[in-house]
């Protein structure tokens, strides 16, 4: 199991696909982890080397006590990247892993050359949503009273009523309380309006039509500040689309990774002008 230990944390990770190919590394979504890259995985094009991690509070990676900054969040990822020798990488965040993904590129140009920004924002609800989150996952049943919104927001209702849902909701359930009070703190205290505005990189934003955690006029907000951004609406598919509709995200992260040539691009190129 790859793990590595970056003094304040150890964050587990998955180095997958062609050692030598360039870079493009997955950061998740609050509650979840490496797993909802899963399906998405063999509809990728071939020749990429594919970096997925646990964020702290997640799956393998350890869970430091809460409350956890974004910058914290950032760091890990800078850190785990440089551990790898990442550089001129495709990053693709989805939900706070693409608030990571902003303060990454904001902070570290070497390291991403373009940017995917998945059911996310710039800023996600408000402070007092997440207070009230934080509370209930600290009560007894919390976390499955979280997982059962976290549901109902996420995907589809025909995905919902087919019963699809059900290992999420369970894994939702299982997960540590610590870990999402962490997470959930971290993005209460975010707003990055301001230096996603100063971004210059290809960018893509995803958005689902059925998303009730980051809905479309969310998502095509942020993706706005970045100019010559493009913006895909996956219809009929929810916050977190690598798993309820994995062959239309798939395709999507597919024409975006030929239209920037990021496959025909050598670690070190620039990236290719607008």
């Amino acid at each position: 199991m790859p793990l590595v230990d970056l003094g304040d944390v150890t964050l587990h990770y998955l180095d997958e696909g062609a050692p030598s190919g360039p870079p493009l590394v997955l950061a998740h979504a609050l509650g979840t982890g490496t797993m909802l890259w899963d399906n998405i995985l063999p509809l990728l094009p071939p020749g990429l080397r594919v970096v997925r991690y646990d964020m702290r509070g997640h799956g393998r990676s350890s869970t430091p006590p809460a409350p956890y900054s974004m910058g914290a969040l950032i760091r890990d990822a800078e850190r785990l990247m440089d551990h790898l020798g990442l550089r001129d990488a495709m990053f693709v965040g989805l939900s706070i892993g693409g608030m990571v993904a902003q303060g990454l590129a904001v902070k570290r140009p070497d390291l991403i050359r373009a940017l995917v920004l998945s059911n996310t924002g710039a800023k996600i609800a408000t402070p007092e949503i997440w207070a009230e989150r934080i509370a209930t996952a600290r009560r007894p049943g919390g976390m499955e009273e979280l997982a059962r919104g976290s549901c109902e927001r996420w995907f589809p209702r025909a995905y919902v009523k087919a019963g699809h849902h059900q290992p999420w909701y369970e894994h939702l359930c299982a997960h540590d309380p610590e870990g999402f009070a962490g997470c959930a703190a971290a993005i209460s205290g975010t707003d990055f309006y301001t230096p996603t505005s100063g971004l210059r990189i290809p960018t893509l934003g995803i958005a689902g039509s059925e998303d009730g955690s980051t809905p479309p006029d969310l998502v095509r907000e942020t993706t706005d500040l970045i100019p010559g951004a493009q913006f895909r609406l996956l219809r009929g598919t929810g916050h977190v689309p690598p798993i309820d509709a994995p062959q239309d995200y798939a395709a999507c992260l597919g024409g975006f990774i030929d239209a920037t040539g990021h496959l025909r691009t050598a670690p070190g190129d620039s990236p290719p002008s607008r």
